[in-house]
């Protein structure tokens, strides 16, 4: 909910995600609770905002994850426990739109699930790039550690308020 009311109080890209996306952002369309078909059954992907932007002359796919102090969800690890095929599977293909081998049990699921929606979605819309957006509104900046985990994945250091990039064709 107070994803939705930033992004109505906004009228357009909220600060906070313009700055997380870098660069002078314009709203084409955003999305609350959009649902995202994953590969393999299993249940969609739930975006707490989807958005299409334009980002100078590039149209980007982002999936908006916020958190007020509500944590990630399980870990992989703890997510795979008992898995069968169908599981397994889902979880190789959001590794592979990701471009990672095989993803740390440590890390929170969400993270690996949300970001692939991002991918998901871009190749749908067939926009030039995609994101992954946590907007926080925790004062205390729970979770963060587990975001920080999650980034060092793609050999990238995660700082508060600090855009990541980390490049990879989404096609």
């Amino acid at each position: 909910m107070a994803a939705a009311r930033a992004w109505e109080a906004a009228d357009g890209v909220p600060p906070d995600v313009a700055r997380a996306l870098g660069g002078e952002v314009s709203l084409l369309l955003a999305i609350p609770e959009h649902r995202v078909e994953m590969p393999k059954r299993g249940r969609p992907s739930q975006c707490d905002i989807f958005a299409l932007v334009r980002i100078g002359d590039e149209t980007c796919a982002v999936a908006v994850e916020a958190k007020v102090s509500e944590p990630f969800g399980p870990t992989v690890g703890e997510w795979m426990v008992g898995a069968g095929q169908n599981k397994k599977g889902r979880m190789d293909c959001i590794c592979e739109l990701l471009g990672r081998r095989a993803p740390a049990e440590t890390l929170r699921y969400q993270l690996f699930h949300r970001t692939a929606a991002a991918v998901v979605e871009a190749r749908r819309f067939k926009t030039d790039r995609a994101a992954m957006v946590v907007q926080s509104f925790s004062p205390e900046h729970r979770s963060f550690k587990d975001f920080v985990d999650f980034a060092a994945l793609f050999g990238l250091e995660a700082k508060r308020d600090q855009p990541l990039s980390c490049r990879r064709d989404c096609r």
